[in-house]
C-alpha cells in the first residue's frame, strides 16, 4: 500500500516536472520511475534495512521522492537565473535532459541502503546501472551518446550525495543538496517510536525530529535560498553537521542562501 504522503508527492512530481518539460522527455522518465515495480522494491527494502535493521531515519520510497521534488525545485530555479547545467555548458544534451538525469538519480541515490549504511553511495551506483539503463533507452532509443551522458551524471549523482568525494557536475550538486534538505521530522517518526534503547545514529532522528520545515525558494542576492525553522537547538546538527557540509561539498555552493531559526528567534544566516 502506498502512503497519502507519497501519493502526495506522485502528484506534486508529475505537476513540477510537466512545467519544466515541454518535450516530455523528463515526464517520460518521472511515470517511468514512478511506476517501476523493481525501483520500489528497492525503495522499500532500503528503507527496511534503514529503519528496522539500522535503527535509522527513512530512506525509503518518501525520502526517494522528497529528494527528487527538491532537486526539481532548485532547478527551476536555477533555469530562472540562467545558470546553465553541465549536460547545457558543455553541449552533451539540454536542459531537459539535465532533469533527466538527476530525477534518476533522486529516486535512485540511495537504493545502495538495501545492503547497509557504509559505501551505500558506491553500491547503489552499480545496483542502479541496470535501472538506469532500462529508463533511457526508452527515453532515447536512437541516441547512445545521449544514453551515455545521461547515465554518466546521473551515477556521479548517486555516487556523490554523501558529499564525501568530489563531484564536479552541478546536477551531482543539485542532488546532494537536495538530499541534505530532507531533514523534516516526518522523517524521523518511525524510528523513535521504535527505538527502545540508545543505538547508533539516534543523533540523526532527534534532530531530525526538531525540524519543523525546510522551505525551498528564490533567495534575494543568491537564485535558490533554504530557510530551516526548528522547534529546538538539537536541529542545529542537521543544519551545521549535515545540511551545511553538503552544500559545502557542492557545485551549486555558490547559488545558495541558508537561513535557520529556532521558534521565534532572529533566523540565522549560514550563507
Amino acid at each position: 500500500m502506498r502512503s497519502s504522503k507519497e501519493l502526495s508527492l506522485n502528484k506534486k512530481i508529475l505537476t513540477a516536472v510537466t512545467n519544466l518539460s515541454p518535450s516530455g522527455k523528463a515526464v517520460k522518465a518521472a511515470e517511468f520511475l514512478l511506476g517501476d515495480e523493481e525501483i520500489r522494491a528497492m525503495q522499500d527494502y532500503a528503507n527496511t534495512v534503514s529503519i528496522k535493521r539500522l535503527g535509522y531515519n527513512d530512506h525509503g520510497p518518501v525520502h526517494m521522492r522528497t529528494v527528487a521534488l527538491n532537486t526539481l525545485r532548485m532547478m527551476e530555479l536555477l533555469r530562472k537565473a540562467e545558470i546553465k547545467t553541465t549536460l547545457e555548458g558543455e553541449d552533451s544534451g539540454d536542459f531537459e535532459d539535465s532533469l533527466v538525469a538527476v530525477l534518476t538519480a533522486g529516486f535512485l541515490h540511495d537504493v545502495g541502503m538495501t545492503m547497509g549504511r557504509q559505501d551505500h553511495e558506491i553500491h547503489g551506483s552499480y545496483l542502479a546501472a541496470p535501472l538506469i539503463d532500462r529508463l533511457l533507452q526508452k527515453i532515447y532509443p536512437d541516441n547512445i551518446l545521449l544514453r551515455v551522458s545521461v547515465r554518466s551524471i546521473a551515477l556521479e549523482s548517486i555516487s556523490g550525495h554523501m558529499g564525501n568525494r568530489l563531484i564536479h557536475s552541478l546536477e551531482a550538486g543539485v542532488i546532494l543538496v537536495a538530499d541534505g534538505c530532507d531533514m523534516e521530522k516526518g522523517r524521523a517518526r518511525i524510528p523513535i517510536a521504535l527505538a527502545n534503547l540508545p543505538r547508533v545514529g539516534d543523533i540523526h532522528k532527534y534532530s531530525a525530529n526538531s525540524i519543523e520545515q525546510v522551505r525551498i525558494s528564490a533567495g534575494k542576492e543568491k537564485p535558490i535560498r533554504i530557510d530551516v525553522a526548528m522547534s529546538g537547538e538539537v536541529g542545529l546538527f542537521q543544519v551545521e553537521e549535515v545540511l551545511l557540509g553538503k552544500i559545502a561539498a557542492s557545485t551549486v555552493k555558490g547559488y545558495i542562501e541558508l537561513y535557520a531559526q529556532e521558534n521565534d528567534k532572529e533566523p540565522k544566516r549560514y550563507l
